[in-house]
């Protein structure tokens, strides 16, 4: 699609459908795709792995700095970190338990944002996360936060869980959508919140391709914007 919308940043809380819509719609663009959630949760992965306590910012900070994430695999659902090449590891419970604090400490955000920030540089990206149109790229083309219940997003990661073939109750699923989305808002450090000029999007109840469309056609008219 010929646009003159080359960056484009996705925001919203956990299981709002980022990282779906984010990458479908990077494929329909030819665009590169970088799901910054991911990188926090490597950072978390790789202290838990290397025994680095969680309320240890400096020693986090460091971890961050000294470990650059490599997104080459991405897209094929794999990342390396340490010279560790992992996946499906990124979303075991130990983790989830802690990526919410790890992602709190400000020298973290700093490390990676700036990495963040480099592989924007070229344009041509798609790039989905809680604070990418406010902190990370508040110049991007187009800024879109997406919205939806907290009953829907639970649902939508239980049932990952048991597609992933993970038992999980629902009702926990719930509980622990609420208490994410309560950190994420409330951290000092780059809390989420949309952008003042995003486009909030309502995925309850929508397909992928319907949430993608509706990016794609709004995408069109800034293009046509003179």
């Amino acid at each position: 699609m010929a646009t003159q919308v080359k960056v484009i940043a996705i925001d919203g809380p956990v299981a709002s459908g980022k990282t779906v819509v984010g990458r479908d719609l990077a494929q329909r663009l030819g665009f590169k795709y970088l799901d910054t959630g991911m990188m926090y949760r490597a950072v978390t992965w790789l202290a838990l792995r290397l025994s680095n306590p969680i309320d240890d910012p400096a020693g986090l900070e460091r971890l961050a700095q000294d470990n650059p994430i490599d997104l080459s695999g991405q897209n094929g659902g794999d990342i390396q970190i340490g010279g560790q090449r992992v996946s499906s590891e990124l979303r075991d419970p130990s983790v989830n338990n802690q990526v919410s604090l790890v992602s709190q400490v400000s020298g973290v955000r700093r490390a990676l944002v700036q990495q963040q920030r480099a592989l924007a540089s070229d344009g041509n990206i798609v790039m989905v996360g809680r604070d990418i149109g406010t902190v990370v790229l508040p110049g991007a083309d187009l800024k879109i936060y997406l919205i939806a219940s907290t009953q829907d997003r639970a649902r939508r990661r239980w049932q990952e869980m048991l597609n992933e073939g993970r038992a999980a109750e629902l009702e926990q699923v719930v509980r622990e959508t609420e208490e994410r989305d309560r950190l994420d808002s409330q951290r000092a450090d780059s809390p989420l919140m949309p952008a003042e000029d995003a486009w909030i999007l309502d995925t309850s109840g929508l397909q992928v391709d319907q949430v993608v469309k509706a990016i794609l056609d709004r995408a069109q008219e800034l293009a046509r914007t003179p």
